[in-house]
């Protein structure tokens, strides 16, 4: 005990680490939370690269998300992983912009670096980025010459196609006049007389690769189910639906017996008994108008062949999480038990229709009024599809927030409203004093990094670009960004934002800023490391499996 090392390690166990300092803890945290940044810039906006990942389970993710990426990469390093839950926390609250925050904390990192071998106190940087976050924050959300675009109807679809065309626009280029009017019209037709009350569960996505593509997609008004009925019955019209949260099997005992038949008789009575309760149970449902059926157990073979010969409908769902979507979808309530429906426990279908699409069969369930929308997406792979999903996903969060949180307000995309923002704080770093005013200066100049990076992308002069739109808006041209259409190197780098609809929530920007600004002062303030030694066994890797919603 005392002959061992000294200092902290010799209170330690072996095999801890530990760390302190500029040199050991912080730089090499804000180094490996760079990193982090740099595997997700090259992914933001339109012309933004996919990355190809591969889980530790051998799955393939071939994606622009910034969510899925830093999800799936299993990262290690304790500092790297406050940056990753940063963005968790964005992608939980809502939905858009995790890329911003991912770029933003490695830029405002990078900057305070630079201050740090320039001789500047952590101390000072700190007071300075939070004096420069709590003017950029305030300044975006009180000043209204930012608004662009005010959402006056979330129940008008135009209005909502030009609030989310710039969400889609960035994960699906090209697409997003298709993918703008199926969004669109999907949350308007499940859109509640009170918008706070609007769940993105009620907008469900059905992928269905194979022949045809993105423009044969549609939306429908209901469920989409992508496996056959059980029976021979394939189409229904108005009629009425009991959903069975059991299956339609006949109970029996746990123990296992011997029965000796001495007579052809006794073979033939031997089940008679469970096939008279079963016919009976039929029966009951054909006396209360019953003609569709939806199980989600397991249909014994004798169930189905009465259910057919009445001609019923059959459908089995193996999902709760479907299966409670379905109910909502219809109007019906979920029975537990094996038994005759009562009135007020039955829904209403307006068609339920089997459909091949693509050498598959789906089951469309439709609804009037009803509370569920599902889009049916048509591609040539299922990556292509779930990417496409993940974008229709972020465009639905973005409708969510505008209901739900009345956070209607957009303001420039496309790196515009960060040039004004980085404007603002200049100003007021020029008016600071103290060791303070160089951060804040450095802050002003990590703004300038989400237009940068769009137009390195778009393989646009990226100087060019920034410099341009910093003259545009401080010569009082508030509404311009960059623009990756630019048509050769001579045409100007940017354009009326207002104009292409390229616009980017007001509270889901402000929020991605303080979750950037939050994570950034805390890899500051830690000036020391201890990692325990791990403890032996096999290392569990990821989340295990939990059935999907």
């Amino acid at each position: 005990m005392f002959k061992g090392p000294v200092g902290i390690q010799s209170l330690l166990k072996d095999g801890t680490q530990s760390y302190a300092g500029v040199d050991e803890a912080l730089l090499k945290n804000m180094e490996a939370s760079k990193y982090v940044s740099e595997i997700t810039r090259t992914s933001l906006g339109p012309c933004g690269t996919n990355k190809l990942i591969v889980n530790h389970i051998n799955k393939h993710f071939v994606t622009s998300d910034t969510a899925t990426m830093l999800k799936e990469l299993d990262i290690y390093h304790p500092a790297a992983k406050l940056v990753v839950m940063a963005v968790q926390a964005q992608e939980q609250e809502c939905g858009d912009a995790t890329n911003l925050v991912s770029i933003l904390i490695g830029e405002l990192l990078e900057n305070a670096e630079q201050l740090l071998k320039q001789g500047i106190h952590a101390s000072d940087i700190i007071r300075g980025y939070e004096m420069a976050g709590d003017r950029v924050v305030k300044y975006l959300n009180d000043n209204d010459d930012l608004v662009a675009y005010t959402l006056g109807d979330v129940k008008s679809v135009d209005q909502i196609s030009t609030a989310i065309k710039s969400v889609l626009g960035a994960k699906q280029y090209g697409l997003e006049d298709t993918l703008t009017r199926l969004v669109a019209s999907a949350c308007c037709s499940v859109m509640p007389e009170d918008p706070k009350k609007f769940d993105i569960d009620n907008i469900r996505v059905a992928k269905l690769p194979g022949c045809g593509n993105i423009h044969n997609s549609y939306v429908v008004e209901g469920m989409v189910t992508t496996r056959d009925t059980m029976g021979i019955e394939k189409h229904k019209k108005n009629c009425k639906v009991a959903v069975y949260g059991c299956g339609l099997e006949m109970t029996g005992t746990e123990t296992q017996g011997t029965v000796l038949l001495e007579s052809g008789k006794q073979l033939m009575d031997f089940a008679k008994g469970e096939e008279k309760k079963m016919e009976e149970f039929v029966q009951s449902l054909v006396d209360a108008g019953v003609e569709a059926v939806i199980v989600g157990g397991a249909i014994q073979d004798i169930a189905l062949h009465f259910l057919n010969k009445h001609h019923i409908l059959a459908i089995k769902c193996t999902s709760k999480f479907e299966m409670r979507r379905l109910c909502r979808t219809l109007g019906a309530t979920g029975i537990v038990r094996l038994g005759a429906p009562l009135p007020d426990e039955l829904g209403y279908a307006e068609s339920i229709d089997v459909e091949e699409i693509s050498s598959a069969k789906v089951t469309v369930v439709r609804a009037a009024d009803s509370k569920v929308s599902t889009i049916v997406l048509r591609g040539a792979t299922a990556n292509f599809l779930d990417e496409v999903e993940r974008a229709i996903d972020d465009a639905v969060n973005v409708v969510r927030c505008c209901a739900v949180k009345g956070q209607r307000q957009f303001v420039v995309g496309g790196g515009g409203c960060e040039i004004s923002l980085g404007l603002d704080v200049a100003k007021f770093g020029q008016e600071c004093s103290g060791l303070e005013q160089y951060a804040v200066l450095k802050f002003a100049e990590s703004l300038e990094v989400v237009a940068n990076i769009i137009a390195e992308n778009a393989g646009l002069n990226a100087m060019d670009a920034v410099t341009t739109l910093k003259a545009a808006h401080a010569s009082g041209q508030t509404k311009m960004c960059v623009d990756v259409d630019a048509p050769n190197r001579r045409a100007s780098p940017i354009c009326d934002a207002v104009s292409k609809s390229i616009l980017d929530n007001r509270g889901i920007k402000s929020w991605a800023i303080r979750l950037a600004i939050d994570t950034v002062l805390t890899i500051l303030r830690i000036q020391h490391i201890i990692v325990a030694k791990q403890a032996g066994g096999p290392q569990t890797k990821g989340t295990p499996y939990v059935d999907e919603d």
